[in-house]
């Protein structure tokens, strides 16, 4: 329960919160049901985990949209937490299932907040109502934006009001006078993940001033776990119902509280994950390359190809995040960029001939200093990249007629070998020199292991 104590901590989660929770989670655990099972810590973890997936839930995705007559939705939050913005992926989530929106320019604190959303109106392709902040207060705004939209024929209204750098009563008073007079069928609150327990405050001082149906909490695709989601949840009681995970108007995701669980808990979430391929990647491209791959045929310019469908999923460091068990490895990185290691292999196979990436057997000694030239690596890193996918491509065809474990185990070896992994080696260079030479034990371990590898290709060898 140490364990999870700092997980939660370090995940930002509120301290009163994380000691609730702790306490919680210890009465629970302390009886019969985990004394008898084989493995107790296991035991634990799973119910770390439901009661994770308990505080957070129940999941509440629905904006409240009338059958008949304009829904008003009132979006609030303090400046930088990508209200105006957030404004514009809602409006283009509603409009991509057929729900007309209309936005409402009601930020005059913010110069520049009118132009933004006129911008993201046209982006998104629904209209934006906008007055001359000079002349105008934001109940007015907001009044006259709802008669608009009735005119126009809108479905939703969406009102992006005004935000402060903190919570103060001036803020307060201008959006009960909002709430009061037009009236919003949904009041949500756009919190930005990253401030941590300060999300905490300010989420609790918004829901007593105007009751809110909903919290979005954006700025999720960074190195933040979460855990400002946990805090917000418990102290407000309030559903949280989207989550930003980028910049661009497409990034908006309903929110599940199993996966964020898993990574508030650094236990990855595979499920976003494998939701996101099947968004990004080109589902006929990649059957034909598993289909080359098990008849012998995957070239290096199928294997560029896949690399840059990865790249469209995002960063590599974002990615594994969301595999159980990697995000140990991300941080073990430290100032190794992925991204860098994928962009030199990427050169390597751009600084070959179309025969070359078809077929490496032609790539001789001079063939390898002029690709080592032009991608500005070392012959030595182009030769290992030439064995690697050498390799690959004996597995891959080995594979065809494997079981499904029997797959993962091969695959598992590789990557534990450093295969096809840019930064594995840099990783092992970085922690050999941060722990020093080995000690007696590791060295004999070592030896024995070298031993055994030894034996085993010399009986191969007699096969042959």
């Amino acid at each position: 329960m140490q364990q999870v104590r700092k997980a939660l901590l370090e995940a930002d989660v509120a301290y009163d919160v994380v000691q609730d929770f702790v306490q919680k989670v210890t009465e629970e655990a302390i009886g019969e049901r985990v004394l008898k099972s084989l493995r107790p810590e296991e035991q634990i973890v799973g119910i770390v985990h439901q009661q994770l997936i308990n505080l957070m839930g129940p999941v509440d995705h629905s904006l409240a949209i009338k059958r008949d007559g304009v829904s008003i939705i009132m979006m609030c939050g303090l400046q930088g937490s990508g209200k105006t913005t957030t404004c514009g992926k809602l409006a283009r989530r509603l409009k991509e299932s057929g729900i007309a929106p209309f936005l409402v320019a009601a930020d005059l604190q913010r110069p520049a907040a009118i132009e933004q959303l006129k911008i993201i109106g046209q982006q998104v392709g629904c209209p934006v109502y906008a007055e001359d902040p000079s002349g105008s207060n934001p109940v007015q705004v907001c009044r006259n934006g709802v008669k608009e939209a009735k005119r126009v024929g809108a479905k939703v209204v969406i009102l992006d009001t005004a935000g402060r750098l903190h919570v103060d009563a001036a803020l307060m008073k201008e959006l009960q006078q909002i709430d009061n007079s037009v009236a919003p069928d949904q009041a949500l609150l756009v919190c930005d993940a990253m401030t941590g327990q300060d999300a905490v405050n300010s989420a609790k001082a918004f829901n007593e001033a105007l009751e809110l149906d909903g919290v979005i909490l954006t700025k999720l695709d960074g190195d933040t776990r979460g855990g400002a989601a946990l805090s917000v949840k418990a102290v407000t009681g309030v559903p949280i119902k989207f989550i930003g995970v980028g910049e661009q108007l497409d990034r908006l995701e309903e929110f599940h509280p199993d996966r964020m669980a898993g990574r508030i808990l650094g236990m990855g979430d595979m499920v976003s994950l494998f939701e996101k391929a099947h968004k990004e990647f080109d589902e006929e491209e990649m059957l034909r390359q598993q289909e080359k791959m098990q008849q012998g045929k995957f070239t290096l310019e199928d294997f560029r190809k896949q690399m840059r469908q990865i790249k469209k999923l995002g960063s590599m460091g974002e990615i594994m995040k969301m595999i159980p068990g990697m995000g140990g490895v991300v941080d073990q990185l430290g100032d190794v960029n992925p991204e860098d290691e994928m962009r030199r292999l990427e050169g390597i196979i751009s600084s070959m001939t179309v025969k070359e990436r078809q077929n490496p057997d032609l790539i001789d000694r001079g063939r390898r200093h002029r690709i080592a030239c032009g991608s500005g690596v070392q012959p030595a890193d182009v030769n290992k990249l030439l064995k690697d996918f050498s390799a690959m491509g004996k597995l891959m065809q080995g594979m065809s007629n494997m079981g499904l474990r029997d797959r993962m185990r091969a695959v598992k070896g590789l990557a534990d070998g450093g295969f096809m992994n840019p930064g594995a080696e840099l990783v092992e260079k970085k922690m050999r020199s941060t722990r020093g030479p080995l000690d007696k034990n590791e060295a004999r371990d070592k030896k024995k292991k070298q031993r055994k590898e030894a034996q085993k290709a010399k009986k191969k060898n007699r096969k042959r």
